[in-house]
This record gives structure tokens, C-alpha cells and sequence, in this order.
């Protein structure tokens, strides 16, 4: 019998070690299929097209295809289209989100709570629906093929919206009347008590904004017209043509120009972005 009680503990054991070596194993196959294409990717750019796709290891390594790629655009162009419009979004979104968080964290007002509802609505709706109408009102104010006509529509973002209310509903009250007997008004709060208190937030917003907008296609796609405007996915897209033949390793050299920024970003300032998400409660 007691060979038998102490026999429970040890099989427990093994079973949550077992358990445990499952999900490292699952982490890791799907960390390898996440990172295949940009393998694959990097891969293919040092190589010839042949030895691209015949995966030899000892075929020849080249850089050609970059030179090749980096003359077939006007690149330079593109990183700058690119990063004014990551640029502009964020700055809307910031100075928009915030207000509005604000509002609903610390004022009481009729239709509130319905109007909160009707905000977060937005999280449920797919930017492709809405590209029909954004077009139509796009054009109507004269921002076709601009930059501030590709950001417009994603600077009242509901997600930021809610992420800042939640920031703020968690701040103490009692920072907030120690402002307002200093003699803040609400403008003073706001900027001396609780964007302070969220800059973890923040941070964490604005990786994902830049991140998702960088890499946004569809709608820029839609509205640009012109190399002047255009962003590096665009620019990528009508690189890769099928009209001005596709070579792989020529596509790939190009497409690592498109990333690399994100990528060095990401891995100088990996702590800190994992840091920002757990402390902005992100999962």
C-alpha cells in the first residue's frame, strides 16, 4: 500500500514533464514553420536563381541579386514614403487615442457606455470592408495618392482606443486629485499624471502600429497612383510583377530590403519590447 502512495507523486511527475516536453516540442515546430520563409528568403538571395531552387549546399554564393534589386526600383524613395506614413499614423493615432481613452476612462457623460460599445464595434469590422467607402471619401477630400489619404482611416483606432481606457481606468484616483489640488486642469492631469503612468502602453502600441502599417499592402495598393507615394509593399508588388519576369532570388534580395528595418529594430530592442507587452498586460 504504501509502495502505492508514493508511487502517485513520482507518475504525476513524469506526466507534467511529459506534458511539458510536448509543448516545447509544439513551440518549436511552429517556430520553424513561421521562420521557413524568411530561410527560405535569405536563402535565395545569396544564390543564382538555379541554386535557389535546388537548395545545393555548396552552390556559390553571390550579392548580385541585391545590386540587381536595388537598382530595379526607386528604393530610397519607397523607405522614405514608408517611414512618413508609419510616422503620421502614429502621431494621429496617439493624439486621437488618447483623448478619446481618456474621455471614456474618467468622464460620465449619457450614452457612454453605448457609445464605447459602438467604438469597440470597430474591432469586429475588417479593414477590407470599409475600403469601398474610404476610397469614396478619400477622394472627396482631395487626399488620393497622398500620404495623409493612405493613414487617414486608421488614425481613430478602437483597439488603441481601449487599450488606453484600460491603461487609465488603472491609474489611482488619488494621483489624480493630488494633481488637481496642485491646481491641474483636466488638460494638466492628462499630461502630468496619466500618460505618464502609461508609458508601458504606449510603447507597446506603437511597436504593433509600426509594425502592422509597415506591412500593410491592400489599401495602400488602392490609393497610390505614383513612386512619390507608393510604400515598400507596393513598391515591392509591382517589383515582383509577372510582366517584368520572376526571378526568385532577385524577389527575395528585395524583399529583405523590405524587412530588414523591422528586423534590426526588433533585435536591438527585443527586451524591451517583450517587456512592454507583458507590462501593457498584452498575451
Amino acid at each position: 500500500m504504501t509502495d502505492i502512495v508514493t508511487a502517485r507523486p513520482a507518475t504525476g511527475a513524469f506526466a507534467g514533464r511529459a506534458l511539458l516536453t510536448l509543448d516545447a516540442l509544439g513551440a518549436i515546430l511552429l517556430a520553424l514553420i513561421w521562420i521557413a520563409p524568411l530561410v527560405f528568403a535569405v536563402w535565395a538571395a545569396f544564390h543564382t536563381p538555379q541554386g535557389a531552387l535546388s537548395f545545393d549546399l555548396s552552390a556559390p554564393v553571390t550579392l548580385e541579386n541585391f545590386r540587381t534589386a536595388w537598382e530595379g526600383a526607386p528604393w530610397p524613395r519607397y523607405f522614405l514614403n514608408t517611414t512618413l506614413l508609419v510616422t503620421v499614423i502614429l502621431a494621429g493615432q496617439l493624439f486621437f487615442c488618447t483623448l478619446t481613452g481618456y474621455a471614456f476612462a474618467r468622464f460620465r457623460f449619457p450614452g457612454s457606455d453605448a457609445l464605447f460599445m459602438l467604438v469597440l464595434l470597430q474591432l469586429f469590422i475588417l479593414p477590407e470592408v470599409l475600403i469601398v467607402e474610404n476610397y469614396a471619401m478619400v477622394s472627396r477630400l482631395g487626399l488620393f495618392d497622398t500620404v495623409l489619404g493612405i493613414g487617414a482611416p486608421y488614425m481613430a483606432s478602437a483597439f488603441g482606443i481601449f487599450l488606453l481606457r484600460q491603461a487609465f481606468k488603472g491609474v489611482p484616483r488619488e494621483l489624480e486629485e493630488a494633481a488637481r489640488v496642485e491646481g491641474c486642469g483636466w488638460t494638466g492631469v492628462l499630461w502630468r499624471v496619466y500618460i505618464p503612468a502609461a508609458k508601458p502602453v504606449y510603447l507597446a502600441y506603437a511597436l504593433v502600429s509600426i509594425a502592422t502599417h509597415w506591412n500593410n499592402f491592400l489599401w495602400p495598393l488602392v490609393v497610390t497612383n505614383s513612386n512619390e507615394t507608393r510604400p515598400l509593399t507596393v513598391g515591392l508588388s509591382l517589383f515582383a510583377a509577372p510582366e517584368s519576369g520572376v526571378n526568385i532570388a532577385v524577389i527575395s534580395a528585395a524583399t529583405l530590403f523590405t524587412i530588414a528595418p523591422l528586423m534590426v529594430a526588433f533585435l536591438l530592442f527585443q527586451r524591451q519590447f517583450i517587456q512592454a507587452f507583458l507590462r501593457a498586460g498584452i498575451r
